[in-house]
């Protein structure tokens, strides 16, 4: 068995000393930026998941279509989404997913006056809406994100 020299162990701990800055600056993670909220962005997107907190059944993301009417973004709920935003023990806040992005606070905000615009944008948008649109949407939500300042940090 080969002995290491003093003068070979300490070359072998400082050609670690770089590997081991490298591995670290590259697991770091990169600092998060914050989701944007941008209506027109999400205009594209086919899905958009909604978050309910039900009393019993917990958290539950519900997958429904999206539309984008004069910079607003709406969605048209069957009667089971329906059910769970009226349920919903966060209520009126809602978490949303959409392009690739995750939102905590945004308020569903019921919008019955856009129920026939909103239908009709989803029958532009989506061909399979020729089948959907004859189920029950007893619920149109505009999605608004929350813009209260955060909470200051407790001393």
């Amino acid at each position: 068995m080969r002995m290491q020299t003093t003068a070979g162990r300490l070359q072998s701990l400082l050609l670690s000393i770089p590997t081991a800055i490298v591995l670290t600056l590259c697991s770091a993670q990169a600092p998060a930026f914050a989701a944007q909220w941008n209506p027109e962005a999400f205009a594209k997107e086919d899905i958009l998941k909604l978050k309910t907190i039900g009393p019993e059944e917990g958290e539950h993301w519900s997958k429904v279509w999206l539309v984008v009417i004069d910079g607003q973004a709406y969605v048209r709920l069957g009667t089971r989404a329906a059910d769970r935003v009226q349920a919903n023990t966060t209520a009126p806040y809602l978490g949303v997913e959409v392009a690739g992005q995750r939102f905590d606070r945004v308020r569903g905000v019921p919008a019955p006056e856009y129920a026939e615009r909103v239908g009709k944008a989803m029958a532009d948008k989506y061909t399979t809406d020729i089948f959907v649109r004859y189920m029950s949407h007893p619920l149109t939500l505009r999605l608004v994100p929350d813009e209260s300042p955060a909470a200051p940090a407790a001393p």
